[in-house]
């Protein structure tokens, strides 16, 4: 673990930093003057003596710092956690500190940017500590409705509601290798829990988090978010384009011809055509249910100078997760103005047992409700395979292109040869019949074009 450093100069090491060491052009918000009273709202004994022995020690008179400084290019709202002072813990004086800094964000349409390091509220205030969550929680979602990124940092240690406020409530959130995050801080979790649960590995892992970010390639990596998650337009969002074809040129002869294509494992991918399409992205990771598909791609990248959601799939049967993801991806874009590209490849939702438990139905639901529902427009290419409703939840209604090399159909040939009580060697007539290829879904009106390799 990596030196903890205080919240000046997790500020200073995101900023840039003087040669004196402070944070570079960082205004910081003026404090709110109190008349308290002694010992705080329960007259805990000892407790103003304690705040003053943190202020001795840190220099601070609370447990957060906040103010606006730029990141990169991005003028942004900082939120730094002191854990020096009582555990970087929230009380209403935080809340204070906290709720002018999310004020000030929606009143300058600033993102907001928190360096978290807590362990959660505090004790000496007791309930009207705690109710500070609430309070930081509507801050959140009032700057959420407003249309404005919230990105975490979270520090070593993140803890209780600040983990469960700031933290997991961002739209993304970065982790420092090791940091200590979790609901239930170290004191008081079960005796026999597992301490690598509670780690930034184990949080990404498990789809709670983003990415686990070096410190020294922290600011970049901020900074490449907070351009990308900035990168709307304003005003009407126009339609991407879809990616040109990177495989098989010419149509398919036959409906079977169609499925051997999309199935060849030669085909380019969707990793392949989000390389091509994108100068860089960033992905974001998990469905922040506990659940990571690896055969689901999700994040924001730059198409011709603008930013540009992307949802894809790999090729593999998605999971519950995958389309919760995918959803999560949507939405976000959705507040933030920005327009969404989908690459459909799947041979279906998997079906197995563990993804019913999973909720398949339900995240397959949730997605489609994800895509009608957008203000911002949606385009979709099909890259490979169309199988059936796992694939169409991602495709956009009017606006879904399809690769020469690709085929989508009610479900695949082989399960409707069985539905259909024909025997297996009836399946090559079976894709006939079900009308699957390129050329056959343009003229259903299923697609609206086939796109060709570029530069034909």
């Amino acid at each position: 673990m990596a030196e903890r450093l205080s919240a000046r100069q997790a500020i200073a090491a995101l900023t840039g930093a003087t040669p004196a060491g402070a944070p570079a052009a960082f205004t910081e918000l003026p404090a709110p003057k109190y008349t308290a009273a002694p010992d705080g709202p329960l007259g805990w004994p000892g407790y103003d003596e304690s705040r003053a022995r943190a202020t001795r020690s840190t220099g601070e008179d609370e447990s957060v710092v906040c103010g606006t400084a730029r990141v990169g290019a991005t003028e942004t709202v900082l939120i730094s956690f002191e854990f020096g002072f009582l555990g970087g813990s929230l009380g209403e004086r935080t809340g204070d500190r906290l709720e002018a800094a999310y004020t000030l964000a929606r009143e300058r349409r600033l993102p907001v940017v928190s360096l978290i390091a807590t362990g959660g509220s505090r004790m000496q205030e007791g309930m009207r500590a705690l109710l500070q969550l609430q309070r930081v929680a509507r801050q959140s979602a009032l700057t959420r409705a407003a249309g404005l990124p919230q990105i975490a940092v979270v520090r070593d240690p993140t803890t209780g509601g600040g983990w469960a406020t700031l933290g997991a409530g961002a739209d993304v959130v970065l982790a420092l290798p090791g940091a200590q995050i979790g609901f239930a801080g170290s004191r008081v979790r079960p005796p026999d829990a597992d301490p690598y649960a509670y780690t930034a590995e184990a949080q990404l892992t498990a789809g709670h988090i983003d990415a686990v970010v070096r410190p020294e390639a922290l600011r970049d990596t901020v900074d490449h978010w907070l351009t990308l998650l900035t990168g709307g337009p304003g005003g009407a969002v126009a339609a991407v384009d879809p990616p040109a074809a990177l495989g098989h040129a010419e149509p398919p002869a036959t409906g079977w011809d169609a499925v051997s294509l999309a199935r060849d494992p030669e085909r380019p991918r969707a990793e392949a055509y989000l390389d091509a399409y994108f100068t860089s992205r960033e992905a974001v990771n998990g469905d922040r249910c506990g659940g990571v598909d690896p055969g689901t791609l999700c994040g924001f990248g730059v198409h011709d100078g603008r930013t540009v959601a992307y949802a894809a799939q790999c090729g593999t049967a998605t999971l519950p997760a995958g389309y919760r993801t995918a959803a999560r991806l949507i939405r976000l874009a959705d507040r933030l103005g920005l327009p969404v590209l989908t690459l459909v490849d799947t041979p279906g939702a998997a079906n197995d047992a563990e993804a019913e438990r999973a909720g398949a139905g339900a995240a397959i639901a949730d997605l489609f409700a994800a895509v009608a529902t957008a203000r911002v427009p949606v385009t979709s290419l099909l890259i490979g395979e169309g199988g059936s409703g796992g694939a169409l939840a991602l495709a956009a209604p009017g606006n879904t292109w399809a690769t020469p090399d690709s085929y989508f159909s009610v479900i695949a040939p082989e399960p409707a040869t069985a539905i259909l009580k024909r025997p297996p060697e009836e399946t090559r007539t079976t894709a006939a019949q079900l009308k699957l290829r390129p050329q056959d879904l343009l003229s259903l009106g299923v697609i609206r074009g086939i796109v060709p390799p570029a530069g034909s």
